[in-house]
């Protein structure tokens, strides 16, 4: 395992090209920086785990970018939030034998909205696919390096 993180440390200190190696124990992470940054740029975590002496399991995932995670999910929250405020109107005014087919629509445009924030997410994430393949490579190159 330290062999790993050494290869990662040394790799990151001599030769970077539009991404950039963090490393903490046994976590690895790899970005793309600079010019090829895009809002639905992904990011590789690599989790070194110990198998025995001579052999480590490196676990890996990509990830989108934190601040557009945290967005989507905060979008997430207010369509859900609007949804339960709604419906629970809706009961009450359904009780109360008043109309309710405002929130009935207003609760159909939520569910709209949320279809929309899921076809948006795919398309970030198939945007994404070329850069997943780049932290890859570099992973599997500074993998094999002998060095």
């Amino acid at each position: 395992m330290e062999t790993l993180q050494e290869k990662f440390k040394n790799y990151s200190k001599n030769r970077l090209e539009n991404m950039k190696i963090n490393a903490c124990e046994n976590h690895i992470w790899l970005y793309i920086i600079g010019t090829k940054k895009h809002y639905w740029s992904p990011h590789l975590h690599l989790q070194l785990e110990p198998k025995n002496e001579n052999e480590t399991h490196i676990r890996g995932l990509f990830g989108p970018d934190q601040t557009l995670w945290t967005f989507f999910m905060f979008l997430h929250f207010i369509v859900a939030g609007i949804f339960t405020i709604f419906g629970m109107i809706a009961y009450s005014n359904y009780t109360l034998k008043q109309s309710y087919m405002m929130d009935i629509v207003v609760m159909a445009l939520m569910v709209i909205v949320w279809f929309l924030l899921y076809f948006i997410a795919r398309q970030i994430r198939w945007k994404g696919n070329s850069q997943m393949n780049d932290l890859e490579h570099l992973f599997l190159k500074i993998i094999e390096n002998r060095e």
